[in-house]
Formats: structure tokens, C-alpha cells, sequence
């Protein structure tokens, strides 16, 4: 087996190599093969100078995931980077592919960088609740200055080498043959005096410019971080560049990096990145999938519109189908529009959006879907009306061909029952806009066939969406999950708070909006029809809420009527309060002898909370969700739970399940009917464990 760093020589130059597959992480047997290739060189009197490169697709795109929450093992990689631009002969960095985190920051230590086009660099340590702690903070802003180094760092946004040739982070760019032009480059600088960015202090003084970028930017971030930790510290040590010396700033970034990697922040955000690589691993993962490369849609409205682009973005063929011509032309319309605003925006050009509208072909036949590999329902919400659909589709469908349902409540298993063959029937849960959204909950029936689950999958990752795996059930995770925590928020509207107030204390919490601006963006109708289907099944000692019904009688069924628990100016979706809403609230609480009492904000969100967690617990106890961090995968992609959390079971673990638990055992002194702990809940509590113990 080949080592993971191995060095060759070109003449007097030494070609040191990272080859450590698929993405050249910066793993221990990395860091310590490329300071003992290093040493190596510069011990070898003919030498002259040093390259830097990654084999196969990438030059490196970071740190080794598998190490994340483990002891490092020395060499760290401050120390990697120290001793690269310690070479007392040149280090070119010859980079190509995607080159981020540490990555960057090994090309960052070197001396010179040269680049391919196509390559793109960047430090998106802020995605996971830290800083670049190699270097990164003190190096990026003596090269390229301050305002560029912040708007890398704080955002974790990658950009190209073109636009890092600009900020001086590359010093030749080249279109092809790389390692040829490495080599070039490399003979050029030979004999030249070369400058290390430990000697750049000159170059980042305390300058009122300077002083000004970081004014700009903690500012900017107090209205834009979503009450994120990292960005701050991230200009704290921008900062210490302007005012320390090099190794002082090291240091600096080195308390500040352990001190973002201890928060809550960081230990959420990095499990919300191993849940998302987690998630995509089904049962049926590895059964082969089915051809798929034409689909159909049935739907031209939002929900049907938005998938049709998904299905286009991702390369297919799509036929969309409506009932009658004015239908599929206001389908039709919705399609276009988005293509045309991407050509307004610059985003595509008219031959691009030419090109994908080749592919997009509307009807109002369902003989037109005959050939398609996978069509997918998105009609109406109400199980009769796509019944309906599944019994043409039976008739009409080849052989072999997937027929799946993009329904957000209802039973799969009924919808097959329609078909002579449930065993091509599958649920996809598409989150609206489904061009945009990223979730999709795959809803597994009980007479699916695997590779039916498989191509499931296979449409999840050519649409680049974060796929999991549901049972199937009333409302499958998600909106199950909602159910339980929307009653809540209802309940305590009804006891005493503001829909308002509630709001106000969710946005406190982390999300970027709170319920009741979440009912009147989604469309208090949907909501309204399922409650109505529901009727005849709930339980009269239930409690049960009835303003909302209130609201969507009269019409008012959030921003699309202009409406709803929020007024809404014309255009804008941005709400105001309500005095007829609070009206119709107090007028209920009246009906029922509600006497109000006020809430903290605090109380707000242990409740919200408590009812989220404990109805997840359910849904992992009847094994409708696969693990807790798919919950949380649902719960941060679909609903916007504040990702520095983790999501809610995470969340559950770091304030611990038995504060839960006590919780709700405390509010079922008031309601023991709603507030009924997991089962899941309390075996957890009473063997001392948590929900991390499950994954």
C-alpha cells in the first residue's frame, strides 16, 4: 500500500504528492507524511525548490471528517502549516479541484500558489461553528486584505481562482496541463527572494480602512449571523492580524478556535454535518435502482411547477400534466417564470434556458406519460381526488415504470391499493418550493420493492436533495412532528399569549420565522382541509382549537389572500399585527371560560419544545424515522430548526432527556391527555441514556 505523501524529483525540484482518496482529507498519516516530505527536501542539497500537490480530483478538501469529535493526533495542523512556510526553500502550492478548510489553508502556507480555472478555494469553517484554526485568520487577511479575508471567512462561502487571483491568492492561473506549468513556474522563481506571510506585518497595519471593515462587519453580522457564535470570533482574529505580530496572532486563533470548538454551537452544527452524510443510508441502499431518465409530473401548480424544475435542474426528461389547456398553460407559465428570472438575474443565459425547455414538455394527455421511467403526482390534497389519479396512471404507465405521490399527510398504502401494482408505489415528500428545498422524505409503503426505494434515492441525489427515509404514517416525520407542536403553539394562544409573542420567542430560539408566520406562508387552507379530513377520527376529549378555522372562514388564509394571523400590504410579506385577529382569539377564550395568564418567552419555547421532542420520540418508537439525527435532518432542512442546534433530539441531548421528561410530566398536570410522555422518552431517562445512543 502506497503512502499517503510521497515525493519524487523533477530535475531540482521536489514533487511532494497527497494521495489520500477521494478527497486528499488532511488525515494524520497526511500531516505527518507531509512534514517528513518537507524535511526531506530541504535536507537534499539538490533541491532547489518544493511543489505542493493532490493527486487525482482535488488538491485537498480539508480535514478529515473521520477525526471530528476525536483526540487529534500530532502533528496538528497549525504545526503542518508553520513548517511548510518555514522551508527555507520556495513551496509552490499547485491547486486544483475543490480546495477548502485546511486545504486552503496548506496552500495558504506555501509560498506561491498557482491554479487551474476551473479550481475553487475557500475556508468554510463557519459551517461548523468554528474558525480556520491553521493559520487561515492571520494569513488570508496579510495576503489579500481585510475585507476580502472577512467575507470569505464569515460567510464560508467558496469562490473561484479568478476571483482569488484578484485579492492576490494566486499567483499564476492556468486553463490546463497544470503540472507543466507548475514546473515552469517553479524554475522561474528559483534563486528569487521569496517572502513568508509571517514577514507581511507591514502589510496589515492598523489602518482607519481596516478599522472600518471591521466596524462594517460585526455590524452587518449583529443583523445577519441568525445568532451564530463563530462569525464574531472570526473578526476577533482579523483583528489580532491588524495588532499582533505573526506568532502572537497564531496564538490568538488558537484560543479562539478551542473556544468555538467547545460551544454548543460547534457540537450542533458538526453533528448536523454527519447527520446529513448519515441520512442517505437506507435499508435499500444497496439494492440496484431503476432506469431513471424521463419523468413525468401530474400538476402544473405550485407543488408540480416546482418539481418539474427539480426534474429539469437534474437533467430529465419531463412531461407535465393538467386536466385542460388553461390549466397546463398556468403550469406552463410557472415553469417559465423561474427560467426567465434566472436569465434576468444573470444566472443562465437565453441558450442555457433554451436548452432545458427542450426537455420540458406539457400535456393534458396521461396516454403522453406511456414511456416515462417515474411520474409523480402532486395534485390536490385529498385522497379521492388522487386515487383517481393512480387508477389512470394503472391503465396508462409502462411496465417496470415508479409511481410515486408527492403527498404531505396521506396513506401510500391506499393510494397502491388504486393500482394493480403497489409494489411500483412510493411516496416523495417534496418541501415547498421544491426547486429550492432541499429535504425529501421518501415514504416507504408496506409492499414497495427495494430498488423501487433505491431509485427513490437515485432521484434524491441527481436533484442534489438530502433524502429520508419515512414509514408511512399521518403525515410520515415532518409534518407528524408539526401536528404535535402546532397544537402547542395553538394551546398557548389560547391560554393567554399572543400569536405575536409566540412568534417572537421561536425567532429568539434560532428559527428565521416563528409558527403563526410559518401558517400564513404555507397557506392556512392546507391546513384547514386536513384538519377537516380529520374531523371524524378525533377523539372528543381532545382538545381542540378552534381559531384558526375561525380565520380561514372568513377567508383569510395568510399572505396569498393577504390575510391571515398577519396583515399583509399588497406585494409585501412582511406582516403586521392583527386587532381582529386578537379579537377572534379573546372571543374564543371567552366561549371556553379561558381565563389568560402570561407567558415568558422561556415558557414559550420549554413547551414548543417538549411537544416536538416527545412526539419525535414517538415517531422513532414506532420506527417511523430510522434514527433520532434523521429527525433532526427532517426538522433542520423542512422546518427550519436553527441548524447551530443540531436539530431537535440533538437539542434534547445537550439539555438532557430528563429535563424533558419533567417537563411534560409538569404540563400533564394541566392537559394529561396531550401531554403523554414517549415511552421512547422514558426508557431512555430511566436506563440513563440518550438519543445519541440510538444513532
Amino acid at each position: 500500500m502506497s503512502k499517503p505523501v510521497s515525493l519524487e524529483k523533477k530535475n531540482h525540484i521536489a514533487l511532494i504528492t497527497i494521495n489520500n482518496p477521494p478527497v486528499n482529507a488532511l488525515g494524520q498519516a497526511v500531516r505527518s507524511g507531509l512534514i517528513e516530505k518537507i524535511e526531506e527536501a530541504e535536507q537534499d542539497s539538490e533541491v532547489k525548490a518544493i511543489i505542493l500537490r493532490g493527486e487525482d480530483k482535488c488538491f485537498s478538501a480539508g480535514a478529515d471528517i473521520s477525526e471530528f469529535g476525536k483526540t487529534r493526533l500530532e502533528p496538528h495542523l497549525p504545526d503542518v502549516c508553520n513548517r511548510i512556510e518555514a522551508s527555507s526553500k520556495p513551496v509552490v502550492a499547485a491547486i486544483h479541484g475543490t480546495t477548502l478548510g485546511g486545504g486552503f489553508e496548506v496552500a495558504l502556507s506555501a509560498h506561491y500558489r498557482i491554479a487551474l480555472s476551473s479550481t475553487k478555494i475557500g475556508l468554510p469553517e463557519v459551517h461548523l461553528g468554528i474558525l480556520p484554526g491553521a493559520g487561515g485568520t492571520q494569513r488570508l487577511p496579510r495576503i489579500a486584505g481585510v475585507h476580502a479575508a472577512l467575507e470569505m471567512m464569515t460567510t464560508g462561502k467558496p469562490v473561484s481562482v479568478k476571483k482569488g487571483a484578484e485579492i492576490n491568492l494566486i499567483d499564476r492561473l492556468v486553463e490546463d496541463k497544470l503540472m507543466e506549468s507548475a514546473l515552469s513556474f517553479t524554475e522561474e522563481i528559483i534563486g528569487k527572494e521569496f517572502k513568508k506571510s509571517r514577514d507581511r506585518n507591514d502589510g496589515v497595519s492598523d489602518s482607519s480602512k481596516n478599522e472600518a471593515s471591521l466596524k462594517l462587519f460585526r455590524e452587518t453580522l449583529e443583523k445577519t449571523a441568525g445568532g451564530l457564535y463563530s462569525p464574531f470570533r472570526i473578526v476577533d482574529a482579523v483583528e489580532a492580524a491588524l495588532s499582533l505580530p505573526f506568532d502572537e496572532g497564531l496564538k490568538k486563533e488558537r484560543e479562539l478556535f478551542i473556544d468555538c470548538m467547545n460551544s454548543p454551537q460547534s457540537k450542533g452544527l458538526i453533528h448536523a454535518f454527519f447527520s446529513e452524510r448519515k441520512c442517505a443510508k437506507f435499508p435499500e441502499s444497496k439494492t440496484e435502482a431503476r432506469k431513471l431518465e424521463t419523468v413525468g409530473v401530474i400538476g402544473g401548480g405550485t407543488m408540480g411547477s416546482g418539481i418539474t424544475i427539480a426534474a429539469l435542474d437534474a437533467g430529465f426528461e419531463v412531461t407535465m400534466v393538467e386536466r385542460d389547456e388553461d390549466s397546463i398553460k398556468r403550469g406552463q407559465k410557472n415553469v417559465e417564470k423561474v427560467y426567465n428570472r434566472h436569465i434576468e438575474k444573470g444566472r443562465m443565459t437565453k441558450e442555457q434556458v433554451g436548452s432545458v425547455l427542450k426537455r420540458y414538455k406539457p400535456s393534458t394527455s396521461f396516454e403522453d406519460l406511456g414511456d416515462v421511467d417515474m411520474v409523480i403526482e402532486a395534485v390536490f390534497e385529498e385522497m379521492s381526488v388522487k386515487q383517481g389519479v393512480f387508477e389512470k396512471l394503472d391503465k396508462v404507465i409502462k411496465p417496470g415504470a415508479v409511481l410515486a405521490s408527492n403527498t404531505s399527510y396521506l396513506d401510500i398504502d391506499q393510494l397502491a391499493s388504486k393500482t394493480n401494482r403497489p409494489q411500483d408505489v412510493i411516496g416523495l415528500h417534496f418541501f415547498s418550493p421544491a426547486n429550492l428545498m432541499k429535504l425529501l422524505e421518501i415514504v416507504v409503503p408496506s409492499k414497495v420493492s427495494k430498488d423501487v426505494v433505491s431509485t427513490g434515492i437515485k432521484l434524491a441525489k441527481k436533484m442534489r436533495k438530502v433524502p429520508v427515509r419515512a414509514g408511512n404514517c399521518d403525515g410520515f416525520i415532518g409534518n407528524r412532528i408539526l401536528g404535535s407542536y402546532g397544537k402547542v403553539a395553538l394551546f398557548i394562544m389560547e391560554d393567554g399569549a399572543t400569536p405575536y409573542q409566540i412568534d417572537e420567542a421561536i425567532r429568539e430560539f434560532g428559527y428565521p420565522i416563528g409558527p403563526f408566520e410559518m401558517f400564513d406562508l404555507a397557506g392556512g387552507d392546507i391546513g384547514w382541509a386536513n384538519r377537516k379530513r380529520s374531523a371524524s377520527t378525533r377523539k372528543k376529549e381532545d382538545r381542540y382549537v378552534h381559531i384558526p378555522d375561525r380565520l380561514c372562514e372568513n377567508g383569510w388564509f395568510g399572505q396569498k389572500t393577504g390575510r391571515g394571523y398577519y396583515l399583509y400590504e399588497e406585494g409585501s410579506r412582511k406582516g403586521k399585527q392583527d386587532p381582529e385577529v386578537l379579537k377572534i382569539i379573546e372571543e374564543e377564550r371567552s366561549k371556553k371560560g379561558i381565563k389568560p395568564r402570561s407567558f415568558t418567552n422561556e415558557e414559550v419555547i420549554e413547551r414548543y419544545l417538549a411537544a416536538m421532542i416527545n412526539e419525535a420520540s414517538n415517531v422513532l418508537y414506532e420506527e417511523v424515522a430510522t434514527r433520532p439525527s434523521d429527525i433532526d435532518v427532517v426538522e433542520l432542512y423542512g422546518y427550519a430548526f436553527p441548524r447551530f442546534r443540531g436539530g431537535p433530539m440533538k437539542y434534547a441531548d445537550m439539555i438532557g432527556p430528563e429535563k424533558v421528561l419533567n417537563d411534560i410530566r409538569e404540563f400533564a398536570k394541566e392537559d394529561p391527555i396531550f401531554w403523554k410522555p414517549s415511552p421512547l422518552l422514558e426508557k431512555l431517562v430511566k436506563e440513563g441514556k440518550s438519543f445519541e445512543n440510538l444513532n
